[in-house]
């Protein structure tokens, strides 16, 4: 058996004393595993970084068998990561929920998702006020819901039909409601950011990316994490409160 793929690196594990277990998201093959001998070399060793983005050629006699990876680097993304907590926890956040996808499941859409996350992660923004990483973020883990089969729908207001003047969310349907027919009860629903429903490429400001990840964490809860009796990720709750204290250094009186 063989095959040649893309895949980004979630995580690492030691192997003997040369080689490694490296684990993929790759494009056509879902998460996979295998061997790679050599993995601790100086070469290999800063390529196979998680957040890095490979080639591979994965063999093995049998489908079912671990298989042994030849690995070539694509993007070496790790080492603009050191200088930001931010950056890091964000992209420790996704590769954690990548990594709960059932093995060899092809989501190229998922992997599509997570190398745009891991390229653009670690810019900082000029303007302290906005979040492009937990931005990216949210939008990370709203399209792995849909490959789950647990899509939101943003597009149109459940109550009402209407596509204009989305607010909020139903925390029980998973749908869109207008800023008018979800004002009795806003009380119960979640607030829809605007960048969640159509991107603009203008990176989220801190209040809506909190917004958002509150929003996605909700359902992941409720969808994800919840049946498999995990909590969310230590660098997704990181995350939040790196946002929350943005936040208050916002508001507070200068």
């Amino acid at each position: 058996m063989e095959w040649t793929d893309e895949g980004v690196v979630l995580g690492v594990r030691r192997l003997g004393e040369t080689s490694v277990i490296v684990e993929l998201m790759t494009r056509d093959h879902g998460r996979h595993a295998g061997v790679v001998r050599g993995g601790r070399s100086a070469r290999l060793q800063p390529v196979l970084q998680p957040g890095n983005s490979v080639a591979v050629v994965w063999r093995a006699r049998m489908e079912e068998h671990l298989g042994v990876y030849a690995v070539e680097a694509r993007e070496m993304r790790a080492a603009r990561y050191m200088g930001s907590a931010m950056a890091l926890n964000v992209l420790g956040a996704a590769l954690a929920l990548a990594r709960l996808l059932p093995e060899r499941d092809p989501h190229r859409n998922v992997h599509d998702a997570l190398a745009l996350l891991a390229g653009q992660a670690c810019h900082e923004p000029a303007d302290a006020d906005l979040a492009p990483g937990p931005g990216l973020l949210a939008l990370f883990e709203l399209s792995l819901l849909a490959e789950l089969g647990f899509g939101l729908d943003l597009q149109r207001c459940v109550a009402t039909g209407v596509t204009e003047n989305l607010a909020y969310v139903s925390p029980k349907s998973g749908r869109a409601v207008s800023a008018a027919a979800g004002a009795p009860w806003k009380e119960r629903l979640l607030p829809l950011p605007a960048f969640l429903r159509a991107p603009t490429g203008r990176p989220p400001h801190v209040a809506e990316a909190l917004q958002a990840l509150r929003l996605t964490g909700f359902f992941l809860q409720r969808h994800v994490y919840g049946p498999r009796g995990l909590p969310a990720p230590g660098a997704r709750e990181r995350v939040i409160g790196l946002l929350q204290r943005m936040a208050a250094g916002a508001a507070a009186p200068r």
